[in-house]
C-alpha cells in the first residue's frame, strides 16, 4: 500500500488540501499519515537550579495540551472523508515535537513516503510560494512526490492533468508517473510544451513523444515568448485542475515562474501543483 503524508495545522487551508489527499489516496488505495508538529519554548540552560523541576513542569503541561488539542481534532478529519464518502481510506496520525520541515522529512524517509500532499497557506508572493514557504522547501529536498493545494483552491475532482514539458529525455519517468495517476482518477493528460524564439527542440524526438505516448497524452505545442504565462493561460481556458511538473536538478522548477506576477498569482490560488523528481 501506497503512503500519503499529510503534514496539517488544522486550519481552513489545510483541511481543503486533506480533500485532495483523500482523493489520491481513494484513487491509488494508499492509506494516509497525518502529521501536526508543534513546538515549544526551550529550556534555559542558565536557569536557577532549583527552578528547573517548575520549568520541567510547565513543559510538561504544554506538550500534554498539545496531545489532547491534537487529539480533539483528529475526529475532524473523519468526519470530512465520511462526507467526501473516502470514509474507508486508512488514517494514522502522528504528533511531532520541533522544527517542521525537519520533521517532514525525517517521517518521509522513516515511512517511505511515495506522496507529500500539504497547502500552501501563508504565501503572498510567487516568489514567496516557491522559494520561501515550507511547502516549497518540501518540494526541493525530497524525492517523495508533492502536492501542493494553493490556499483559495476550491476542491474539484481531478480530471484533466496538465504536464508541462521540454521534451527532455529525464522527464519520460515522471511523465509516466503522472499517466498512472491520471488513469487512477480516471483524468485526462495534457503535455504542455511552449516553444520560445530560438527554441531548439528536434521534431523527432517531439514525434517520438507522441508516438511512444500515443492514445495516453494529448500534445499542446504553444508558440509563445513567455513560458510561464503560456502554461498559465492555457491551464485557466482548457479547464486544467492539476498542473505537474518536473524538478530539474539546475534550478529549472526555481526559475521557470519568475515574472508576470499577477497572472500567476492568479493561477496559484485555485489550480494544485504537483512536483516530481529526479531519482
Amino acid at each position: 500500500m501506497k503512503k500519503i503524508l499529510f503534514p496539517t495545522d488544522f486550519s481552513k487551508a489545510s483541511l481543503n488540501a486533506f480533500r485532495y489527499a483523500l482523493e489520491l489516496a481513494h484513487s491509488c488505495d494508499a492509506e494516509i499519515i497525518t502529521l501536526h508538529v508543534y513546538m515549544v519554548p526551550a529550556i534555559d540552560q542558565g536557569a536557577e537550579f532549583g527552578a528547573a523541576p517548575y520549568l520541567l513542569e510547565t513543559y510538561d503541561i504544554l506538550e500534554m495540551s498539545n496531545f489532547e488539542n491534537f487529539k480533539g481534532k483528529v475526529p475532524l478529519l473523519h468526519t470530512i472523508a465520511e462526507e467526501q464518502g473516502k470514509g474507508d481510506v486508512c488514517i494514522s496520525n502522528v504528533l511531532k515535537e520541533g522544527d517542521l520541515v525537519s520533521n517532514i522529512l525525517e517521517l518521509i524517509k522513516a515511512e517511505h513516503i511515495d506522496y507529500v500532499v500539504m497547502s500552501t497557506k501563508g504565501a503572498s508572493g510567487i516568489e514567496e510560494i516557491f522559494l520561501g514557504t515550507v511547502t516549497a522547501k518540501i518540494m526541493t529536498s525530497t524525492k517523495a512526490v508533492v502536492l501542493g493545494i494553493p490556499e483559495s483552491a476550491v476542491f474539484q475532482p481531478v480530471k484533466r492533468i496538465g504536464f508541462a514539458t521540454h521534451f527532455k529525455a529525464d522527464e519520460v519517468k515522471s511523465l509516466k508517473r503522472v499517466i498512472s495517476i491520471a488513469e487512477n482518477f480516471n483524468a485526462r493528460v495534457d503535455c504542455i510544451y511552449v516553444r520560445t524564439p530560438g527554441d531548439k527542440v528536434n521534431e523527432v524526438v517531439i514525434a517520438d513523444w507522441e508516438l511512444n505516448f500515443k492514445d495516453k497524452v494529448t500534445f499542446n505545442i504553444i508558440e509563445n515568448a513567455s513560458v510561464e504565462s503560456a502554461i498559465i493561460d492555457f491551464t485557466m481556458s482548457n479547464g486544467i485542475n492539476m498542473l505537474a511538473m518536473f524538478n530539474h536538478r539546475h534550478g529549472f522548477f526555481e526559475s521557470l515562474f519568475h515574472e508576470s506576477r499577477t497572472k500567476k498569482m492568479a493561477y496559484h490560488t485555485h489550480i494544485p501543483l504537483m512536483v516530481m523528481h529526479e531519482d
